[in-house]
């Protein structure tokens, strides 16, 4: 579904990556792995059209969408989930949902939402509760929710269980897994536990100082030798 060639890219002229080539493969969930600084983020933030893209190509779906800004992407299937402001804290549960689907006919928007509310249910019975007010468990649910509703093919997920409890960090992995298996959303994430990702995800990429230094199945970086060390920077 997506293919990265050649990627150079960071802040302005700021260089984070270096020569990155990916496949994230589709109806897959692909973990992006690696220390503190290693440029994961940036990763996801250059596919998405929020870094500076110094060279290279990033192709959706046999399209080169380097140069189309965010807001185009959301309308071709993709969707970026950030691991803060990712809702509208000012706007109810509903209103948030209701942005999300601005472009749907009536019909299909009722569509979309009963899917979104049968998947996360926790935020049905929320919906006229203003999006502040809801916990951090809640709103990762609600951000989700928000794209599946804008019919995201490509979910793109930026330390998902962040700050979250570990009832809360299971849940929502289980969320991301039913959706990936359910309805065949492509997943690429950016996890803290990044052992709990590699176990639900298919394949992984580890990078280290901005460059892949693995590629391959989850489970086989998961035995790798220097997995512990890959993990720490060392």
């Amino acid at each position: 579904m997506i293919r990265v060639e050649n990627l150079c890219a960071g802040y302005k002229e700021l260089h984070i990556l270096f020569d990155i080539n990916a496949v994230i493969e589709k109806g897959k969930i692909t973990t992006v792995a690696g220390p503190n600084g290693s440029g994961k983020s940036t990763f996801l933030k250059s596919i998405f059209g929020l870094a500076t893209i110094h060279s290279g190509k990033v192709i959706f779906k046999n399209r080169d969408i380097t140069k189309i800004p965010p807001h185009e992407k959301t309308k071709i299937g993709m969707a970026y989930v950030p691991q803060v402001d990712n809702i509208f804290t000012n706007l109810t549960v509903e209103e948030n949902l209701k942005i999300a689907g601005y472009t749907l006919e009536k019909k299909e928007y009722k569509e979309r939402l009963d899917l979104a509310m049968e998947v996360f249910p926790e935020i049905k019975k929320k919906l006229k509760q203003n999006g502040g007010t809801l916990s951090g468990g809640e709103r990762q649910f609600l951000a989700i929710a928000s794209a599946l509703i804008k019919k995201a093919e490509l979910l793109v997920l930026d330390e998902p269980t962040a700050m979250l409890s570990p009832k809360l960090a299971a849940e929502t992995l289980r969320k991301i897994t039913e959706l990936n298996e359910e309805l065949g959303l492509t997943v690429l994430i950016v996890e803290q536990n990044v052992k709990k990702a590699l176990e639900i995800s298919d394949n992984a990429y580890m990078l280290m100082n901005g460059r892949i230094v693995f590629g391959g199945k989850s489970e086989e970086l998961l035995g790798h030798e220097k997995f512990e060390n890959f993990c720490i920077g060392i």
